[in-house]
């Protein structure tokens, strides 16, 4: 979950807690997914604990999460809807919604975070012209972008996720190639994934940094008016593709998903790698061949226990490495470590002195996939939005060595 939608969910948790939305009644989550652990994580670091997340699948039904169960749907109406509130962080809130109605349960159904700002199941006027408002500031936008070349051809990476960018990035020289294309425009969310997606040449190329909100509205803009001189590079945001429903009929690996379902490029067709780095300016200081880099943080992904980290990072202590927390503004350094904040550029250079790398499977793993050290992914043991594929399934990396985090710290550590 990026940290614009985070942020929603928080503000909508605590919005209701100030309401009193939960007093006397029994909390529900649908879905199992990454956005709805997170959502548990959140609701338990206020006091309220789900009574159970609720899942289609029934692969998911009897998996626990922080002592939370997952069942079947159906077990919802063993409770009175007005003693019940179910919380759907997922996009199809509608779908569940709907879902729900039809099954009988008339109690509050509540959507956390709105991912589907594209569409509003309403025709009032109000809602039309507050539509066509932000239509026309998208389109704005985008002459703003062309007043130099007015065909210019706009990449528009919709999400926040450094993961994302990358995979853009190392398919977009091909996509360019088969489409003809000479000049592009990237158009990214913040100054993380500019940064990701300037370590790619790739020919002329400019990058551009938008907030979600203006993004947003340009990439509406450009599906209102067709405008064929645009690309969406992302496999489920608006929903004009529909590749999520391939995966309910068989695993397709993410980077699989951009190559041939969203760049439609032949399975054959190799990605190119990130070029562009630069030397951290105090490479010197740390240990060559004896210092461990921590990347405990992602902000697209469920969290890890603390007492983890700490047992990985004394593993390593008792050893004689030095080990260190990659962390970026606030984020908490792992007891025992230091703290170290190299640019996403310098990266690369500070894994390799050290020697080993240990994160968090996230979008800094795939900017690593080539870097020359000792690379492990720990893959939180959760499946991927909606589907029955585990995360170490969609992202699994080779270069890696990939493991999987079921809660037991001792195993982990067997691992490393």
């Amino acid at each position: 979950m990026d940290k614009v939608h985070f942020d929603e969910m928080v503000k909508c948790i605590d919005s209701l807690i100030s309401k009193g939305a939960f007093e006397g009644k029994y909390v529900y989550i649908f879905a199992h997914c990454e956005a709805s652990l997170t959502l548990t994580d959140e609701l338990m670091a206020r006091g309220v604990t789900p009574a159970m997340i609720f899942d289609n699948s029934k692969e998911k039904w009897g998996i626990e999460y922080k002592n939370v169960t997952v069942g079947k749907p159906q077990l919802l109406l063993n409770v009175d809807s007005d003693q019940a509130i179910v919380l759907v962080a997922t996009r199809f809130y509608e779908a569940i919604k709907a879902q729900l109605f039809d099954m009988g349960f008339n109690g509050r159904i509540v959507k956390v975070v709105d991912y589907n700002t594209y569409s509003e199941y309403s025709l009032s006027d109000e809602t039309i012209a507050r539509k066509m408002e932000r239509v026309k500031a998208g389109k704005d936008s985008i002459d703003a972008l062309r007043k130099d070349k007015a065909d210019a051809f706009l990449i528009f990476c919709p999400f926040s996720a450094l993961g994302d960018i990358y995979f853009c990035m190392s398919y977009l020289p091909a996509f360019l190639k088969v489409r003809g294309i000479e000049d592009v425009v990237v158009c990214v969310v913040g100054n993380a994934c500019r940064k990701v997606a300037q370590l790619f040449d790739v020919g002329n190329c400019r990058i551009e940094v938008f907030s979600q909100n203006v993004l947003d509205s340009m990439v509406q803009a450009a599906l209102y008016y067709r405008d064929e001189n645009t690309f969406i590079a992302h496999q489920d945001r608006p929903y004009v593709i529909n590749l999520h429903k391939a995966l309910k009929v068989r695993c397709i690996p993410l980077e699989q998903i951009y190559r041939c379902g969203i760049f439609g490029l032949s399975d054959d067709v190799k990605h190119v790698i990130p070029i562009r780095w630069r030397e951290y300016k105090d490479l010197a200081d740390i240990p060559e061949g004896k210092a461990v880099v921590l990347s405990p943080y992602a902000k697209s992904v469920t969290a890890m226990p603390d007492e983890l980290w700490e047992m990985i990072a004394d593993k390593y202590l008792s050893k004689g490495y030095q080990v260190y927390t990659n962390v970026v503004g606030d984020e908490k350094v792992i007891r025992g470590t230091e703290a170290i904040s190299p640019d996403i550029s310098q990266m690369r250079s500070v894994v390799e002195r050290a020697g080993i790398f240990i994160g968090i499977r996230s979008g800094m793993c795939d900017l690593l996939r080539t870097a020359r050290c000792r690379k492990i992914a720990l893959f939180p043991d959760y499946n991927y939005g909606d589907t029955k594929w585990k995360a170490i399934d969609m992202y699994r990396l080779e270069e890696f060595e990939n493991v999987v985090f079921n809660g037991d710290c001792s195993k982990i550590l067997e691992a490393l």
